[in-house]
């Protein structure tokens, strides 16, 4: 994906500070809108559906400002898809950390995972195109699993090993790392729906931070499960056991 081009154009040495920091200030948003843009039409319609001049005409821009920020339609596509929320992978530092304690992990894992959600629409945006890109592949759907959600997966993994006192992780363990991650997952997937019925729930910054706490909690509470059920194995009858008699 091409950078971003910060000045709309050239700056000579005889440009004042003043001028250079608006110029710069211009291209960033003109850069923005584009994006924005994009990215309601595409997830809207789709990638094959929304043409070039269409968003031009809906970002109140020209066609080669699309060429100038992005290269093409596949590049503007790519930088809608990815730049808003991230990748998976950009967040394993907040939680893959040897000296952290579970809930510093796991304060980690969710802080990092829920900081798109802040942005309101704009994420709703991007799970519906997430989705879409599922439906109508157009392969960065298959790229994100492989680069960024298989390595985040991975080090969860690792996390749990660490703190479970396994050396390798067995399907339990990837079980539970799933199951960790699927409490955010479903936050982006049904927030149209809790919107709907407990609206107060996604109103503020700080109901963010709430929702983060508590998948914490809920998180630890899986994993101590986990280690419950791998320390105390469900009793069997012993082979040769008579019967227990009824009592009237």
């Amino acid at each position: 994906m091409p950078a971003a081009r910060p000045p709309t154009r050239p700056l000579s040495p005889a440009t004042p500070e003043g001028e250079r920091r608006r110029q710069r200030s211009d291209g960033a948003h003109a850069r923005t809108q584009l994006l924005h843009t994009a990215l309601r039409l595409f997830a809207e319609q789709g990638f094959a559906k929304t043409s070039i001049r269409e968003i031009a005409q809906a970002a109140g821009a020209n066609v080669a400002a699309i060429s100038y920020y992005f290269g093409d339609k596949a590049g503007l596509y790519r930088a809608v898809f990815s730049e808003p929320i991230g990748s998976a992978r950009d967040d394993i530092a907040l939680y893959d950390q040897p000296g952290f304690t579970l809930r510093q992990s796991l304060q980690g894992f969710f802080a990092g995972f829920l900081e798109p959600m802040r942005q309101g629409e704009l994420v709703q945006l991007c799970t519906r195109l997430h989705f879409r890109e599922m439906l109508e592949p157009t392969g960065l759907w298959a790229e994100e699993v492989d680069q960024g959600i298989k390595p985040a997966h991975a080090a969860l993994v690792a996390v749990l090993c660490r703190h479970l006192a396994l050396e390798q992780a067995d399907d339990d363990v990837h079980r539970l790392a799933f199951s960790i991650t699927g409490l955010a997952v479903q936050l982006f997937i049904s927030r149209d729906v809790v919107e709907l019925i407990r609206p107060e729930l996604f109103g503020t910054p700080q109901a963010i931070d709430c929702w983060a706490a508590r998948l914490v909690d809920y998180a630890q509470a899986m994993v101590a499960s986990e280690a419950l059920r791998r320390n105390k194995p469900a009793a069997r009858p012993a082979a040769n056991s008579p019967p227990q008699e009824r009592k009237p």
